[in-house]
């Protein structure tokens, strides 16, 4: 399949009449803001592009389980853990959502998860960080669940119809998440003054890979500009982390928490806060492996799968053996 060429060259030289009205079509659809489905002509950059990015999102929510199923056991109640349990869970059914969402623009998931598995593909550098304390799911719930809202909610109207219907769900329980990791935050600043100072290290620790979550500055992320103008995207990295700023300097306030960045103050001006920079070289040294969890993370995924090969293998036998019962009924009624 041809790629869109942005150049301006004439297309009918390098695309098929089929290309060439495929081409007319999608490129319609685009610009009536309405939905490319998986049966319709893309171009192969555009298939590419959503591959990568639907696929490195599911990636994400399943890596994402890690920190947080290893604070089950250790939640402080019933209640917690019970709340914990179901966020975790949630984010297994992310995961699934996003892969099948992957999975109708032409790529099995096997193949996807084997990207992952020999790194082949990304997930968030949010994920490569340790969580230290009961006080750390306050704020990957508060911080990170927040961010996660802020960049998916306009993903919402993504042109590219799985992806976006997708989304409205995993954004309504994503709103739960934030919810959960606010009231835990709320609870421990609250609290005595050693919880307050759990509460207040977890939000130190967390706020900066937070804002990196929305990816690097707009003059270095070479997707952002193109999947915008394809609808994929509603906003840039720099105008979605300017949003999240802006929403919780008030939450932090009415946590009665501070954000560890001296440089953060209203500016009259933009109407909007200022913020200090961002350590953009911790930031790719992390997509790159080399963050504090890289190892950690990516070995415990690796064992998971090797260690539930027996129940993929299970469940393609008894679909082999369904499939042959259904062809055998059928013949037997012809």
């Amino acid at each position: 399949m041809a790629a869109h060429h942005e150049s301006g060259a004439d297309l009918s030289a390098v695309l098929s009449p089929e290309d060439l009205a495929g081409q007319a079509n999608f490129d319609r659809i685009i610009s009536e803001d309405s939905r490319i489905e998986p049966r319709d002509w893309m171009p192969a950059a555009y298939r590419k592009s959503l591959t990568r990015q639907v696929s490195q999102h599911a990636h994400s929510e399943i890596i994402g389980m890690q920190p947080e199923a290893n604070w089950i056991t250790r939640a402080p109640s019933l209640k917690r853990k019970a709340i914990l349990m179901a966020k975790v869970q949630d984010e297994a059914g992310h995961g699934l959502y996003l892969y099948s969402a992957a999975e109708t623009l032409g790529t099995r998931r096997d193949e996807l998860n084997n990207q992952l598995l020999e790194g082949r593909a990304k997930y968030s550098s949010i994920f490569n960080y340790p969580a230290r304390t009961w006080a750390d799911m306050g704020a990957i719930g508060w911080l990170v669940d927040g961010a996660a809202i802020a960049n998916q909610v306009p993903l919402c109207r993504a042109s590219y119809g799985p992806y976006g219907r997708a989304m409205v769900r995993i954004c309504k329980e994503e709103s739960f998440h934030q919810r959960q990791g606010w009231e835990i935050l709320y609870e421990l600043s609250n609290g005595t003054p050693e919880q307050k100072k759990m509460a207040q290290d977890a939000v130190n620790r967390m706020y900066a890979p937070a804002l990196q979550m929305f990816g690097p500055p707009d003059s270095d992320s070479p997707h952002s500009q193109q999947s915008m103008k394809w609808n994929v995207k509603r906003f840039s990295n720099d105008e979605l982390r300017q949003r999240f700023v802006d929403m919780i300097v008030v939450q932090a306030e009415a946590l009665g928490l501070t954000l560890p960045d001296p440089d953060l103050k209203w500016n009259e001006e933009r109407g909007h806060y200022d913020y200090g920079q961002l350590d953009w070289e911790e930031f790719s040294s992390v997509i790159a492996g080399n963050g504090p969890c890289n190892t950690q993370r990516m070995q415990r995924r690796r064992t998971a799968h090797e260690e539930g090969a027996w129940v993929r293998e299970a469940a393609a036998a008894y679909a082999a053996k369904t499939a042959a019962a259904a062809a055998a009924t059928e013949l037997i009624g012809a």
